[in-house]
């Protein structure tokens, strides 16, 4: 059996402002990591749809951390969200990226209302999540799959029509309600609805045949007229970045920033397991004059792991950085000006580029380093499968220029909700 895998680079930054109550998490975070870990080789290899996963998370009050402090749950800060997700996806990066994006939907109506909502009301998104203890599924911006229109609401008496086809990364399959984003057909407007899924005009397909992140719940949903009342519409998103208040466009920087969470997750998970089995290795026997150096001994071996771990210490800093930055314009709600937004998008960008690099790199280099190892590491390449797959949809080029425009031109980077 697998001995439980501890993270090989730990957060060098504690988080700011805390409440007291948060002090649970780490620990409950670390316990429901290790249990994670014991079985997370043969899950994947089964690739069945994360019903046990999302019942652990449950156990351990996970789903319900970012949820406003009071009667209804203990929450959190980003901060906390952040390292929660992180330290999950060290041990199983699927479901770190489930919690990722429920994390960041959870708070879809206070981004959408500009700023705080009414968090005293029982009806608000985030209370009812941790009331009736939700995972939520979706996306609030619209499609990008080309020649396919994304899903559309229309109008009808006592509320919309929603129709349409859209394929989702994480959750879905085991989603309790999804957000969606979707055009109105009567204004032209992005309108985001509340979904049940359970609801019989929808229809869910689940991904089988992923390459990596294999237990994240990914899959595509048709909606046949799903008919959702007034109380099921969230907001409108506006097309207008002049008219769109910063704090909105934060939406789609703290779900990457959290997904950014799960790369460095995937590397210091690989890099902490490949180091356990290469100090197994040293109980082999001592040198002799055909084998003069150990494992352990190897000036080799020991540049790998220096350069490995160096590469991961430089990502959890920049990342770290940028988690600080968004935290801070998180509690600046509507106070948030363009040009914090603009700093924070930067950083987050800077910490996407560097986290797909070193996360592909981190997992590519360790694969290889395994596999020359006895017993070849079995299991081992999910790390390297997962980030790729996490990484395959966005390109660093991309970030890279943004940040390289802001740098050198001081262009702001554009208030959109798109990711």
């Amino acid at each position: 059996m697998r001995t439980p895998k501890k993270s090989a680079i730990r957060p060098t930054s504690g988080p700011v402002d805390r409440p007291a109550d948060d002090e649970i998490w780490p620990r409950v975070t670390r316990e429901l990591a290790d249990d994670l870990a014991v079985d997370a080789p043969a899950r994947d290899r089964a690739g069945k749809a994360p019903f046990d996963e999302v019942a652990r998370l449950r156990e351990a009050g996970l789903p319900a951390l970012l949820t406003p402090p009071g009667p209804s749950g203990r929450g959190a800060d980003w901060q906390s969200a952040c390292a929660v997700v992180r330290e999950i996806s060290a041990a199983d990066s699927s479901i770190g990226e489930l919690l990722a994006h429920h994390y960041a939907l959870s708070w879809t109506a206070r981004f959408l209302s500009g700023g705080a909502t009414a968090s005293s009301a029982p009806e608000t998104l985030e209370n009812r999540t941790a009331q009736e203890r939700w995972l939520l599924a979706g996306a609030i911006e619209p499609s990008r799959t080309t020649g396919r229109p994304g899903p559309t609401l229309t109008p009808v008496d006592g509320g919309h029509v929603l129709e349409g086809r859209r394929s989702f990364t994480s959750g879905v399959v085991v989603a309790d309600r999804l957000i969606v984003g979707a055009r109105c057909t009567g204004t032209g407007e992005t309108l985001v609805a509340l979904v049940d899924p359970a609801d019989p005009a929808v229809f869910t397909e689940a991904a089988t045949d992923r390459m990596g992140q294999r237990l994240a719940g990914a899959g595509t949903v048709t909606f046949d007229q799903v008919l959702l009342s007034p109380r099921d519409i969230l907001g409108s998103l506006s097309g207008d970045e002049h008219a769109v208040a910063p704090f909105t466009t934060l939406a789609p920087l703290a779900r990457r920033l959290l997904l950014v969470h799960v790369g460095l997750g995937i590397a210091e998970g690989a890099l902490a397991e490949a180091r356990d089995i290469s100090r197994a290795t040293q109980a082999a026997p001592p040198p002799t004059d055909e084998y003069p150096v150990s494992g352990g001994d190897d000036p080799y071996l020991l540049l790998t792991y220096g350069e490995l771990a160096t590469a991961a210490h430089t990502a959890a800093a920049v990342v770290e950085r940028a988690t600080d930055a968004l935290a801070r314009g998180l509690r600046a709600e509507r106070s948030l000006g363009v040009e914090e937004r603009a700093d924070i998008a930067v950083l987050v960008a800077a910490a996407e580029a560097v986290t797909s690099r070193s996360a592909v790199q981190i997992t590519t280099r360790i694969l290889e380093l395994v596999a020359d190892t006895a017993g070849g590491g079995p299991d081992f390449d999910r790390f390297w499968r997962n980030a790729r797959a996490l990484t395959a949809s966005s390109s660093p080029a991309h970030r890279l220029r943004d940040i390289g425009d802001h740098y050198l031109n001081g262009t702001h980077p554009r208030l959109t909700l798109r990711a």
